[in-house]
């Protein structure tokens, strides 16, 4: 398993659980598809941990200004499970 995926960081980066899968499953098709990973990959990476990668490295996002999302800053937020 992705270690990223094991904490919530990526979570409270994009806005939410559902709108890190949306975004993880539009930026793998556009991978299978033949787009170019914007990380370096490296030798035995999966096409998940490149999507994950850039992600973490601010080289994808959700496009807040061009729909009707609200930003992740915008959403309430519950206390975290610890």
């Amino acid at each position: 398993m992705i270690e990223a995926l094991k904490s919530d960081e990526l979570v409270y980066k994009v806005g939410g659980r559902f709108k890190l899968a949306a975004l993880v499953q539009k930026r793998w098709a556009e991978l299978l598809e033949g787009a170019r990973p914007l990380v370096e990959r490296k030798s035995g990476m999966t096409l998940m941990e490149v999507v994950i990668q850039e992600i973490l490295e601010d080289k994808i996002a959700i496009d807040y200004d061009n729909s009707d999302i609200p930003k992740p800053e915008e959403v309430i937020r519950l206390p975290r499970r610890d």
